[in-house]
């Protein structure tokens, strides 16, 4: 049996990122017990996130940004939401359309996550439900722990530059190559993963993580005034009565 790849190592994420999201938290007045209680992690693992000993997975960055009701451009890029919107504009949440703009490849704000992930912003807009970046996963590199997946508000557009990514979405499996897309429901339990030995670069865009309303999705009342987004690592169900795996190649 081929050996799985282990993630390789990948440079420190910026070093104001764990100074970032604890200013978020103590604006918001949440306890790092408190926090890490939400979190279902260690009060020290939070701590170390905070000084920057160790860097948050993607589970747990989108679990921290939910927590804290934010959007992740602003846990990663330090971007200010857009103003609030009011009266019969904010019933119809009509994005606001951005101008011309120009990002250069050079001076794209990037992060390097846990487990062999790196995102780099392609573009930020004042529409805060649309995050548009692009995905590396180092061989070995994965968007949660073996065997566990990941769920949140929105819908997913992904399109794969080079390498194969796996990806699988509920008990649907799909190996996607250079120049295949793939679009689901970001509600739907999902891991992706690069299980070769080839980087694989991805753009991927995701939409409405606040909600159809605007607000983000809740599974418990939270402390403040924005409750915690659902986000959830589950674990597929397996044995007699599973939907057949699908592997698309």
């Amino acid at each position: 049996m081929k050996a799985k790849p282990a993630p390789a190592n990948v440079p420190d994420a910026p070093s104001d990122l764990g100074p970032r999201l604890r200013a978020i938290r103590l604006r918001q007045g949440i306890g790092l017990r408190e926090l890490a209680r939400r979190l279902d992690l260690s009060p020290s693992s939070i701590s170390q996130i905070e000084t920057g000993k160790i860097r948050p997975s993607v589970r747990t960055l989108y679990a921290l940004a939910s927590a804290f009701g934010v959007t992740v451009d602003e846990v990663l890029f330090n971007e200010p939401p857009p103003p609030a919107r009011t009266g019969p504009a904010a019933a119809a949440r009509t994005p606001t359309e951005p101008g011309l703009t120009v990002q250069r490849a050079a001076e794209r704000p990037a992060i390097a996550l846990n487990s062999g992930v790196k995102w780099e912003r392609l573009m930020f807009w004042a529409d805060e439900d649309v995050e548009f970046l692009e995905a590396t996963y180092l061989p070995g590199g994965a968007s949660s722990p073996d065997d566990s997946f990941v769920r949140h508000n929105g819908h997913e557009f992904g399109h794969v530059l080079s390498g194969t990514l796996r990806v699988v979405v509920g008990f649907d499996e799909f190996v996607l190559e250079a120049g295949d897309s793939i679009t689901f429901p970001s509600s739907t339990p999902h891991r992706l993963s690069n299980d070769g030995t080839e980087t694989v670069r991805a753009v991927w865009v995701v939409r409405g993580r606040r909600g159809p309303d605007g607000t983000q999705e809740v599974q418990e009342q939270g402390l403040g005034a924005a409750p915690p987004a659902r986000i959830e690592t589950t674990r597929p169900k397996r044995g007699n009565g599973a939907p057949a795996t699908k592997r698309k190649r």
